[in-house]
């Protein structure tokens, strides 16, 4: 195992408890490496400070697996899978066979997430370093899981190489284990919804929204609620489920919106009661206003279209001019929910800009609930990176 030093600013970054090591003049330094290289960092008097995985290629050119001197095992990744199955203990999962079993850097692997959708995996690795140890990490996965499949998510790196080739359908690929169905059948919090293992960017459902649609439940019965950026309805059925007067549904995908009425119809909801539109949210915003329809509840959560170059919509700047679109739709009294996985932007900066969208209206909006990812999302306190996700309740006054 190969001794690579580190600097004194990564010493205390270490040292408080973060998982990444951040390409610095020190790096430059370290002797030439491979991909999935197991190294030891070390101090200025070549102390053994922890075991990190290599990668030369990325700005994280180096992930903490261990204070200790390991072997990446089998055995050793088990151990990291039993402590996570373990933590899950402190989710509410009642009714709910769709979560994440394993959140990277908050569960002692960083770079590796595994989430469950009924009895299959979807595992997906953020550094190639991973690729290194796949058939080990896949046998513990059967081992601890014992899942009837294991599909693998390829990187954000890799779908924006198959994005500008317009490859869509080869996002993932089964890597062990028997092929799950096209439409798979998962549950959350007692509702129905169907997941793509197989084919496209997304499975189709975002299990770290769980809590967050609880929370819209039990605000639906008997309002008008306006979902934009819709995608395949999770939060439309939750509301409508919950007795919500009339679900409005807007996404850009046609396609997406048939999967939500689907999702509407194993529930035993008629679509034909609810309203979906097909069209860009700010032209369907504006057409809404014009038409003079008024919401009780409008609900957004952009994806963050991280891997296309085709989108017109982004945090900072972008969240702001929504809110300026949603308000006049919004009754006055009415709850704005407004959600955000960028990873970069802080809750405060977040709130500043639902702030400057309210001031372009002349409107007040009161917060009066917050929220982020829920427990099986779990995230060490020396690692602020992964509180990715805000949601947040705002009443408009």
């Amino acid at each position: 195992m190969q001794r690579c030093q580190i600097g004194s600013e990564t010493f205390r970054m270490l040292k408080l408890g973060h998982p990444w090591i951040i390409a610095d003049r020190y790096t430059k330094q370290w002797p030439a490496g491979k991909i999935g290289e197991l190294i030891s960092l070390v101090d200025e008097a070549q102390n053994h400070l922890a075991t990190a995985l290599y990668d030369p290629t990325d700005r994280i050119v180096a992930r903490i697996l261990d204070p200790g001197k390991i072997q990446l095992t089998k055995g050793w990744i088990e151990k990291k899978l039993t402590q996570a199955k373990q933590l899950r203990q402190h989710a509410q999962l009642d009714q709910t066979d769709v979560f994440r079993w394993l959140n990277g850097e908050g569960d002692g692997l960083p770079g590796v997430t595994v989430d469950c959708y009924a009895d299959y995996l979807m595992l997906q690795l953020f550094t190639p370093a991973w690729d290194v140890y796949l058939a080990p990490l896949t046998a513990a996965l059967q081992q601890i899981f014992q899942p009837q499949g294991i599909y693998r998510k390829l990187r954000p790196r890799e779908t924006r190489t198959l994005e500008a080739k317009k490859r869509t359908k080869e996002y993932s690929r089964l890597i062990a284990g028997r092929p799950a169905p096209a439409s798979l059948r998962v549950k959350e919090n007692g509702l129905d919804y169907l997941v793509d293992l197989r084919e496209g960017l997304n499975t189709g459902f975002f299990p770290d929204q769980r809590r967050n649609r609880q929370e819209l439940m039990a605000r639906s019965a008997g309002k008008r609620v306006l979902n934009l950026f819709a995608f395949t309805g999770a939060f439309s059925v939750a509301a409508a489920v919950a007795g919500a007067k009339e679900v409005s549904s807007i996404d850009v995908s046609a396609k997406y919106l048939d999967i939500a009425r689907e999702n509407f119809s194993i529930n035993r909801l008629n679509p034909k009661r609810h309203e979906f539109i097909v069209g860009d949210v700010f032209s369907e915003l504006s057409k809404l206003e014009t038409q003079q329809r008024r919401f009780d509840i409008i609900l957004f959560d952009p994806p963050s279209f991280s891997t296309t170059k085709k989108s017109r919509f982004s945090t900072h700047g972008g969240t702001s001019k929504l809110v300026a679109a949603t308000l006049p739709l919004l009754e006055s009294g009415g709850l704005l929910m407004s959600s955000s996985n960028h990873q970069k932007v802080s809750l405060d900066d977040y709130l500043k800009e639902l702030r400057r969208g309210a001031l372009q209206t002349g409107d007040i909006l009161k917060t009066i609930f917050t929220s982020g990812q829920p427990e099986d999302f779990p995230c060490s306190v020396s690692f602020p990176e992964g509180r990715y996700l805000k949601f947040v309740i705002s009443v408009k006054q």
